[in-house]
């Protein structure tokens, strides 16, 4: 395997509309180890989003490589995608993505489920990393039910569940309130240095950033700064 968990070479995206193709990201290069904790930051419209997508295996290049864990994302077809994703990726959101009529530890159970794990492995880890969470007497309890950041805490147990390398999370912090925020980035912190999971995160918020130990900055599409993260006290991302 070689030696970057991800690597990308002149990558390039634009999507195609009526008007014309309208680019989005240009000439993108950049690796990524196992067990290093980045940041992503950028304006709105600055190509981090399409990129992330791309991360995720949510969405492919128009041109150039994306090798995660040596294979070459552009090549695959969508059954192929599915079952990269499963198998390496975690997904957290801002906005949680919890299903509102399934309890906790079907939410968490479910990315096993497309990946044809039986039910009791699946409700056994379910439980497992809720409790990891500490959410395990909120197992049968329904999202509505829990606040905000335990709300997150699932989300992040549910991208657990499948033993992923790497983790992608997108403005995790988004909506949860300054204390929660710490808790939520103090829980990546321990995932990556203890564990050794791939953490990269994208984040508007430069403090949040500074959890991170490698900042990419994005502009109109480019890599303006891969590098310390202190550029990101210059301010905040509008």
């Amino acid at each position: 395997m070689p030696a970057g968990l991800i690597q990308i070479r002149h990558l390039y995206k634009q999507y195609e509309t009526a008007a014309g193709p309208v680019p989005v990201l240009h000439d993108i290069a950049l690796d990524i180890d196992p067990g290093e904790f980045v940041a992503i930051m950028g304006p709105s419209g600055s190509g981090k989003s399409t990129f992330m997508n791309i991360l995720g295996c949510l969405d492919i290049p128009t041109s150039g490589q994306y090798l995660l864990r040596g294979k070459d994302v552009g090549t695959l077809d969508h059954d192929a995608l599915a079952s990269l994703r499963n198998q390496v990726i975690g997904f957290v959101f801002q906005g949680f993505n919890l299903l509102p009529r399934a309890n906790l530890e079907t939410n968490v159970a479910l990315p096993l489920l497309y990946a044809r794990v039986g039910r009791s492995e699946r409700l056994e880890r379910a439980r497992h990393y809720l409790q990891q969470m500490g959410l395990g007497k909120y197992c049968k309890s329904l999202p509505s039910q829990i606040s905000g950041g335990q709300q997150q805490r699932v989300a992040i147990a549910r991208a657990l569940a499948g033993n992923p390398s790497l983790i992608l999370a997108d403005e995790p912090t988004g909506n949860l309130d300054t204390q929660t925020s710490r808790e939520i980035m103090d829980i990546f912190t321990r995932l990556n240095t203890e564990e050794g999971i791939t953490i990269v995160l994208v984040t508007h918020e430069p403090d949040i950033a500074h959890y991170a130990r490698r900042l990419v900055r994005f502009v109109d599409g480019r890599v303006v700064h891969d590098g310390s993260v202190e550029i990101a006290h210059e301010g905040a991302m509008a």
